[in-house]
């Protein structure tokens, strides 16, 4: 199975509540943080709602 590379890139200051949520979901705390996921819907559609702030690379596992 495919693997995301997600970095948060941008604060987290002026995000709405869900929106923070969604990082904290994605196991990520501060700026620059990053994690490695498993490639599912749920995941994808997580990063799609935070794309704004995280960078996302696509890994082949």
């Amino acid at each position: 199975m495919n693997k995301l590379k997600v970095v948060l890139k941008k604060s987290l200051i002026g995000s709405t509540k869900t929106q923070r949520a969604t990082v904290a979901g994605l196991g990520l705390k501060r700026p620059n943080q990053e994690r490695i996921l498993d490639n599912t819907p749920a995941i994808r559609g997580m990063v799609r709602k935070v794309i704004h702030l995280v960078d996302v690379q696509e890994l082949d596992a």
